[in-house]
This record gives structure tokens, C-alpha cells and sequence, in this order.
């Protein structure tokens, strides 16, 4: 395949499959990098919007975004929806071509990584699960770090293609790593923000001044990503920051799903997920994530 080099820039010819608050910019920051980008998008308003906005060209399905295409990206719902773009009747399995490169941004479950990867792997395309951190404002501003699972010679190929909306971009293992990695991420934060909820609340109940208290104890043991970017806001019951409850809910769900394979023992997320769904109950489904301290702050 011939590429042509602007500078050290290789431009190639892309498919993006899926347009959501997430692979909206991600598919622009492609066709910014000087890549030639088709997308899809189930509802077509959204495609032809995107297209107004970076150029590049619309399909009318996912297999046809995906014809001629080296690089084909998706970033869809969960693992029903990954399903119906690859291998459903219009999906992108039926056009790619043999030796192009499939990069499944979608945080979904490990084994439909694998079942896919051997889905392509038959048509002779790599597939790379690639699901993403960084949430809304990491894609927007092209900064997002991307967790990899498949063959190092397809990631070496795709990796400076995805340079164009990752800050770090890493192949973590065999096919599914990266949905596996995405995981581990997942626990991590819903732990993580449960504690903080609690720490706030509780400094907001012992009448302390929590700015101050958030300003001395981000310095120390206790700081995170969490507290720098969401401290005060929790503080301020404010919840319009990016990531939804709804989809940390599918997540934790994919978490406690492999865990009953591999046997690892999830207490703290498994209760934090239980939290989630009161939120949900509460009508904050839309809510960031960091609503957990809403459970307390208002009982």
C-alpha cells in the first residue's frame, strides 16, 4: 500500500463507524491529521453534520465506509452493537480488504474482542481492540490514552494512525488486552470515587472550608485525577462533567462479568455499582460519574 509523506506525516485512507460523544471528534481529529475519512453513523443527521464540520465523505452503511479503506475505527454502544457493525449483513467485515487494519475504540467485553479478532482474521484483517480513557474532553481535545490487545505488526502499522487522538497509545497483550486493561481502569476509578464522595461529604458535614481542604490534601497521598478535576464540583453537587452514569453502569457490568471467569474478587466495585443504579433510580442515568456523593450529600 502506497501511502504519500507529507513531512513525517503518513496519510492514509480511514473508515470511522460509529459518530457518539466520543467518536465524533476522535473520527475529526483523524481527518485534521490530513487522513482521508468515510464515516458511518445509524443516524445519518449526525454523519452528514460531521462531514459539514471536517470534510471527508458519509456512508450509507457501515460496509460500504469501510470499502477501500486501510484503517477502519469503531467506537459504537456494546458488544451487540460492535456485532451488527462488523458482522451483521452490511457490516465491515463483508467489504475490508485483506491486510487493512480494524481499530475497536468500543469498551466492551473481552471475549467479543476475541470472537471478532478471529471473525477478520479469517477475511485476513487484523483487528485491534483499542477501547479508550480520557472521557469527553480527552477526545475532543485529541488526548485520549488508548489500550491495545492483538498482534504487535497490525499495532506498529495503526499506531501512528491513531496518534492523531491519543496522548499514549500502548499494545498491552494478545487480543482482548486492551478491553482487559480498560477493566482494570474501570475498578480503579469506582473505588477511587466513592472514597472521595465520602471524604468530601464528610468534610462538608464537619463544617470545614472544602476548598482549602481539597488545596492542602491534593498535594499528598490522597490526590488523583479524580480530585483535581471533580473535587469542587462534588463539593457543589454539580454532575454535567462527561462521563454517564449509564455507561460506567455497562462497564462495571463487563467488570463483574469477567470476574466470575478469571475469580477475581470485585466487593468494592461490585457495592459501588449498587450505588450507580441508585443514582440511576434518582434519574442522574445522564450524570457524571462523580454523582456518587449525591447519594450522600442529599441521603
Amino acid at each position: 500500500m502506497h501511502h504519500q509523506i507529507f513531512g513525517r506525516q503518513t496519510m492514509a485512507k480511514c473508515a470511522f463507524i460509529g459518530l457518539g460523544v466520543m467518536g465524533y471528534p476522535m473520527a475529526g481529529h483523524l481527518q485534521k491529521a490530513g487522513h482521508d475519512v468515510t464515516v458511518y453513523n445509524r443516524t445519518a443527521a449526525k454523519a452528514e453534520k460531521w462531514v459539514s464540520e471536517y470534510g471527508g465523505a458519509s456512508a450509507a452503511t457501515p460496509a460500504e465506509a469501510a470499502k477501500g479503506a486501510e484503517f477502519v475505527f469503531s467506537c459504537v454502544g456494546n458488544d451487540d452493537d460492535l456485532r451488527s457493525v462488523t458482522t451483521g449483513s452490511d457490516g465491515i467485515l463483508s467489504t475490508m480488504d485483506s491486510g487493512s487494519v480494524l481499530i475497536d475504540n468500543t469498551t466492551a467485553s473481552a471475549d467479543v474482542a476475541r470472537e471478532l479478532y478471529a471473525a477478520a482474521k479469517e477475511k485476513g484483517v487484523s483487528l485491534i481492540d483499542a477501547p479508550v480513557s480520557g472521557g469527553q474532553a480527552g477526545a475532543e481535545n485529541g488526548v485520549l490514552t488508548v489500550m491495545c490487545g492483538g498482534d504487535q505488526a497490525a499495532f506498529d502499522r495503526a499506531a501512528p494512525i491513531i496518534d492523531a487522538f491519543a496522548k499514549s497509545c500502548k499494545l498491552m497483550g494478545e487480543s482482548g488486552s486492551g478491553q482487559l486493561t480498560k477493566m482494570v481502569n474501570q475498578i480503579c476509578i469506582a473505588g477511587l470515587v466513592q472514597g472521595l464522595s465520602e471524604g468530601i461529604n464528610f468534610g462538608v458535614k464537619a463544617g470545614l472550608d472544602m476548598e482549602k481542604v481539597l488545596d492542602v490534601i491534593s498535594k499528598g497521598a490522597a490526590g488523583s485525577w479524580q480530585m483535581e478535576n471533580r473535587g469542587s464540583t462534588m463539593v457543589e453537587n454539580k454532575f454535567d462533567f462527561g462521563f454517564a452514569v449509564d455507561w460506567m453502569r455497562k462497564d462495571l457490568g463487563i467488570c463483574l462479568e469477567e470476574s466470575k471467569h478469571n475469580g477475581a474478587r470485585l466487593p468494592v466495585t461490585s457495592l459501588v455499582d449498587q450505588f450507580y443504579a441508585q443514582v440511576q433510580e434518582r434519574g442522574g442515568q445522564r450524570w457524571d460519574t462523580s454523582s456518587l456523593i449525591d447519594l450522600l450529600s442529599r441521603g
